[in-house]
């Protein structure tokens, strides 16, 4: 593992799941190719040059100290912190990056901050440990192991990713499923009702269209298909009793 040090840790964003994040990580060996937000930010702002650099995580060793010194400055103005924007707080196959996400928590939590986490890795079980105010959730745009071999390389196998959130559930946690980015039937053509089957326990379902994307936008009527299966979450959330939310753009004029 390699590692760096920065000045700040936690930074107020405008996404839905928190309004603070912090990424203690920088880059991510999940390898997604979706194309990756988080990669393209980084390339532009030059924090990273190549794609395989992006890959070859780097653990910011100062984290705990850094939250240590701000939790007592912001902790009257955050709601709940996001773990991660632009990293993955449970990177698959690297468990001092998990620690380092749990003893964050940790911390936040004990100074009454609430914490939202997203992972293509596996959700650990001590996380029931934690405050159970805190939410979990996975990223989930496919039951195809193949295609998630493909796309997602380096993250850990959707049935593994599906059974720790599950246990999670099972003891009382607070847990949800991001379907974000999901593709369109010429990038792969899959039962869409058999992902939200598989999801059926959850608390909580987001679900977003594939950005960034030339062949996303290539599949005649892309605008209608999101804007149906946008539909269909939001009938599948109410049949069920579960909350959800669509993702900005998602549902468009067509």
């Amino acid at each position: 593992m390699q590692y760096i040090i920065r000045k700040t840790m936690l930074y107020e964003t405008g996404v839905e799941y928190g309004d603070y994040t912090m990424n203690h990580v920088q880059g991510c060996a999940h390898g997604c190719k979706y194309p990756c937000y988080a990669y393209l930010m980084k390339k532009r702002f030059g924090q990273v040059k190549t794609y395989e650099q992006w890959t070859e995580p780097k653990l910011v060793s100062n984290t705990l100290e850094l939250l240590d010194a701000e939790i007592p400055k912001l902790k009257g103005k955050i709601k709940s912190v996001q773990l991660c924007f632009t990293t993955d707080p449970f990177m698959y196959g690297f468990d001092e990056v998990t620690q380092m996400s749990l003893a964050a928590i940790k911390k936040l939590n004990a100074a009454g901050i609430k914490c939202t986490t997203l992972t293509k890795g596996i959700s650990p079980i001590e996380l029931g440990e934690l405050c159970r105010d805190n939410e979990y959730g996975i990223t989930l745009v496919s039951l195809d192991e193949n295609y998630r071999r493909n796309v997602e390389p380096g993250a850990a196998s959707i049935q593994n990713r599906i059974s720790a959130l599950k246990a999670l559930h099972d003891i009382g946690c607070k847990t949800w499923i991001s379907i974000e980015p999901y593709p369109t039937p010429n990038i792969l053509d899959q039962d869409f009702n058999n992902i939200l089957d598989a999801v059926r326990f959850t608390d909580r379902i987001i679900f977003g269209r594939t950005n960034y994307s030339k062949v996303a936008n290539s599949y005649k009527g892309h605008k209608h298909f999101y804007n149906e299966y946008a539909k269909k979450v939001m009938a599948f959330c109410e049949d069920n009793e579960i909350n959800y939310y669509i993702k900005r753009k998602t549902i468009t004029e067509e």
